[in-house]
């Protein structure tokens, strides 16, 4: 990536091996990267500091396909990049780009206020992964006074389960943690099921990290609501016109490596790993969806984002 910053070159990497993770925690980096791309271009006409700030979107948008908070936060951000010198179009980029993280950061306390209603004292929640907006939810909760509990899966292949427990565990929160293949033993304990969200669909359907389908379906049979919890960055206005959302398939490395191949079966190349990073959940197995602007049905998140994007699905990033 010679060609942009290499701060934005930097915060596309972190995103790419997630070591920045989390749909939030992505659009924020993201627009901070877009801020330092604005601050740090030496682009002599406005045409070229468009163009440096294009790179910089684009460097930013190819990391990571299906967490839909990126683009939306591109979007978002280089919507109100207008002026007419280099120093306007400075300007405008930067305060576009604070402006969207301080309103990202008040989405999700927001957020955890509606989703702490739907939890009543005494409740025991079970969590996939690891959401900050899933745990706001619980956190505003506990804020009220509630006592919850949690069953954390630990979700394989990488386990981010492990830091949903250590973040509850901090709060006060007793934590169970299972392994993700038990979790249908364990739900007739639980009150409700709590998770994020990478992409919402305009019908509803749910991306969410691999497993999450399994986990609805179960629940649904055993009479246990799922919640889902999402900021509104994470409505992923492409579907309005019919497209699908593309699930991101990681490196087989993340779930066996070459000397577990050979010792498995002598032969390192002798059978096929995929690795997707997803699943999607129908709407049918979801009973609300979360966000800082109230709790809707999945079937009436189209209204939403309507209300929130119209029609608009241009890619300010592409040339």
């Amino acid at each position: 990536m010679t060609d942009v910053h290499p701060d934005v070159a930097d915060t596309a990497d972190d995103i790419a091996t997630m070591e920045i993770r989390g749909a939030a925690t992505i659009a924020d980096a993201a627009a901070g990267a877009l801020a330092t791309a604005a601050r740090e271009s030496d682009a002599d006409s406005p045409a070229a500091f468009r163009e440096d700030l294009r790179r910089a979107a684009k460097a930013l948008y190819e990391t990571r396909p299906t967490a839909v908070s990126l683009p939306n936060a591109l979007r978002f951000v280089m919507a109100d990049v207008t002026g007419d010198t280099v120093a306007e179009l400075r300007e405008s980029a930067v305060a576009s780009a604070e402006a969207f993280q301080r309103e990202l950061d008040q989405a999700q306390a927001r957020l955890g206020e509606v989703g702490a209603n739907r939890l009543r004292d005494g409740d025991v929640v079970m969590t996939h992964c690891h959401s900050t907006d899933a745990l706001s939810c619980v956190k505003a909760a506990v804020d009220q006074g509630k006592h919850i509990e949690a069953i954390v899966k630990e979700t394989r292949p990488r386990k981010q389960g492990h830091i949903t427990a250590e973040e509850l565990r901090d709060w006060g929160v007793p934590v169970t943690m299972i392994v993700d293949s038990a979790a249908r033993r364990y739900l007739d304990r639980v009150d409700h099921v709590v998770v994020g969200a990478d992409s919402i669909a305009a019908d509803g359907s749910v991306i969410n990290k691999i497993g999450t389908s399994g986990l609805a379906v179960n629940a649904r049979d055993r009479g246990v609501p799922i919640m889902v919890a999402a900021q509104t960055i994470k409505l992923h206005p492409d579907t309005l016109t019919g497209h699908t959302v593309e699930i991101e398939m990681r490196d087989e490395s993340e779930v066996i490596g070459d000397a577990e191949r050979e010792r498995i079966q002598g032969d390192p190349d002798g059978f096929a790993v995929e690795n997707p990073a997803f699943d999607v959940t129908p709407p049918r197995y979801v009973d609300a969806i979360v966000t800082e602007r109230g709790q809707f049905p999945p079937e009436s998140i189209v209204v939403l984002m309507r209300e929130l994007f119209g029609r608009d699905t241009a890619r300010p990033w592409k040339a």
